[in-house]
């Protein structure tokens, strides 16, 4: 077999390979469109590799069918030589299709048909979830889809309406929506958290993890007095998901979501009285993954900031215990969040009933191997610190404290 020669303008600029769908940017270079498009896609200086010259958003990529087929008649001359002739490439999805789809899918008879087209669309490469994205009302008509399906009620259309649901649910997710995306879909929706929240009431697990993984990306985008307004039934159906621990995602996307609402004062409450606290209580108490059990801390952290977040931490039998068993044993993060919760609980809940049950259970000792860990940061290191000289005279007499720790107890 001879060494075949490859000319020079069959091969793409960027991934020097033989172009099996060649396309003409608006520059008037041709490349092969997977690279190009995933070169578009990669970065934000949208330019063409070639020229430097800058791509508009709305440019479209033109086929060059003249190139293509001397391509083709190319390989089928060399098929002696190793060479595969390349198949004739489906024509891309457009706008005009997508369009079409998007038409469709607000029509109840076409509605599943679409849907499930869309679907398949977005699943087909990265190129086209930004095709589907950047259609004008895309993302507002699958959005009202879900909130439309999930505020009727008869009986009769419930299957249909909760499939037509998951599919749209389904392609949102999918999409990956931008910072610009979500905020438009909320300005525009103003009733599509609830939607979700009925969504998580009812729906199937896999709608439910998509509906989470949907109010995580929303939850750094959305105003601030918009999450002080959040309703209750929302938390409890989170605080269910991880309840019943459909999948790892979904239990990460509910932590993500109480983590990010729980700053703000009245949200602590209402997440305690959701009854997070006994459940996350009892995800610590399980090997958990990493990653699940710093935001178990973080949200434990934050609602601690909270009284009501303070006694149900107290309250639970296990409580104080397994927070501080996770002292040193997970990361540098979970320790801080760990005595940031012991730090909480010591400084405006020390009853004699929290402060024995910190020696039984060996918090003491803990603390005090905090402040000998490399691993531990200053700001960790201090907390267990002014925990330790908080309460000097009850814990004086432990076992637990060597006699360099007696130095920081006044006499």
């Amino acid at each position: 077999m001879e060494e075949v020669e490859i000319p020079s303008y069959f091969l793409c600029p960027i991934s020097l390979q033989i172009m099996k769908d060649p396309v003409t940017l608006s520059t008037g270079i041709t490349y092969d469109r997977e690279a190009i498009e995933r070169w578009l896609l990669s970065g934000d200086a949208k330019c063409c590799p070639m020229t430097k010259q800058r791509v508009p958003p709305e440019s479209e990529l033109t086929p060059n069918h003249t190139l293509r087929r001397l391509i083709q008649a190319w390989c089928t001359l060399n098929t002696s030589n190793g060479i595969e002739r390349f198949p004739t490439p489906k024509p891309p999805v457009d706008r005009a299709r997508i369009a079409a789809l998007l038409d469709e899918a607000k029509q109840a008879p076409t509605q599943m048909k679409a849907l499930k087209s869309l679907k398949l669309i977005v699943a087909e490469s990265e190129r086209n979830k930004k095709l589907v994205e950047s259609t004008p009302s895309a993302v507002e008509i699958l959005a009202s889809i879900i909130s439309n399906s999930n505020s009727s009620s008869p009986r009769d259309e419930y299957e249909y309406e909760i499939t037509a649901t998951d599919e749209a649910l389904h392609i949102l997710y999918s999409l990956q929506l931008s910072e610009q995306s979500l905020i438009g879909l909320i300005e525009k929706n103003s009733n599509f958290i609830q939607a979700l929240t009925v969504t998580l009431q009812r729906s199937s697990y896999q709608s439910r993890t998509h509906a989470l993984l949907l109010l995580k990306s929303i939850v750094g985008v959305i105003s601030l007095s918009r999450w002080m307004r959040i309703g209750e039934d929302l938390l409890h159906e989170i605080v269910n998901v991880l309840r019943d621990q459909i999948s790892l995602h979904a239990t990460k996307a509910a932590l993500h979501v109480l983590a990010g609402v729980s700053p703000w004062g009245r949200n602590r409450i209402k997440i305690v009285n959701a009854g997070a606290v006994p459940v996350l209580v009892d995800m610590l108490m399980e090997d958990a993954d990493r990653r699940v059990c710093e935001l178990v801390l973080v949200v434990l952290d934050r609602v601690c900031g909270c009284a009501e977040g303070r006694a149900a931490v107290a309250a639970h039998a296990a409580g104080i215990a397994v927070v501080a068993k996770k002292i040193i044993r997970v990361s540098p993060a979970a320790s801080e969040r760990a005595v940031g919760v012991l730090h909480s609980m010591c400084k405006y809940s020390a009853t004699a009933a929290v402060l024995q049950e910190m020696v039984q259970v060996g918090v003491v000792g803990k603390l005090c191997l905090v402040l000998q860990s490399e691993q531990c940061g200053v700001k960790t290191k201090d907390k267990a610190r002014e925990i330790l000289r908080l309460h000097a005279r009850v814990w004086k007499a432990s076992p637990c404290l060597s006699p360099q720790f007696l130095a920081f107890y006044p006499s």
